[in-house]
């Protein structure tokens, strides 16, 4: 399950043509944070068009839901490779890598003038950027939103050999992260900032990954043997 979770959006238009585009790229659920505008506006029921009820279903929450499984940040900054929650990819990516896959899966949309903040980046598996020119980065949030929906729609549903897989939750994913840091206790760093660094990439890597609840208790595991020693 797929849900797309707009970040304290100013714009009730932007909203309606969100839900818009979620209807005709077969989405249902949207998730409103901390909301600065009337998602059931006259102005957001018009952009709307025949998907009046994707708006009225909508839930608002006053933070990011933390019982999803998965969480994806979209972002028009690109980080180098020593940023690392900045390290992107692209929606054509995305697509394949959760194709087939079951788990609950939130997509991250940011405001309208400053996107998404670096704190809210970091509570994120992983991010997405669209390519666009250099010279004019940033996109309309409706617009982005579509784009981003469109290569998951045209992926999402040909390809069914991985659904009788059952993937690691979020439960299952902040323990093997626990289990990291402890592990981490044990190996030697020059400063503490490295190993800060080390639990970024593993976050990463575990995101992108998308483990299997079988794969992820053989690492869990794996990681017991070394907070053992």
């Amino acid at each position: 399950m797929i849900s797309i979770i707009l970040v304290e959006p100013e714009n009730s238009g932007n909203v309606g043509a969100i839900a818009r585009s979620m209807a005709n790229f077969d989405f249902k659920n949207l998730i409103l944070v901390n909301p600065k505008c009337n998602h059931l506006s006259s102005e957001a029921i018009a952009r709307s068009k025949h998907a009046k009820n994707i708006l009225k279903k909508a839930k608002v929450r006053k933070s990011i839901p933390k019982s999803l499984d998965y969480l994806v940040a979209t972002t028009s900054q690109v980080g180098s490779d020593y940023n690392i929650p900045r390290s992107p990819i692209t929606p054509e990516q995305l697509a394949e890598t959760i194709r087939g896959k079951k788990a609950k899966i939130g997509i991250l949309m940011g405001r309208e003038g400053t996107g998404l903040l670096n704190k809210e980046i970091q509570q994120c598996d992983f991010i997405v950027t669209i390519e666009t020119s250099d010279k004019y980065p940033v996109m309309n949030v409706s617009h982005a939103t579509s784009l981003i929906m469109y290569e998951l729609h045209k992926k999402l549903g040909k390809n069914k050999i991985a659904q009788h897989f059952n993937p690691a939750t979020k439960v299952e994913k902040d323990q093997i992260l626990k289990m990291l840091r402890q592990s981490m206790k044990k190996l030697p760093f020059k400063t503490k900032e490295k190993q800060q660094t080390q639990v970024k990439v593993w976050k990463r890597l575990i995101g992108k990954s998308f483990l299997t609840k079988r794969e992820a208790f053989a690492l869990m595991g794996f990681l017991k043997k070394i907070i053992k020693k």
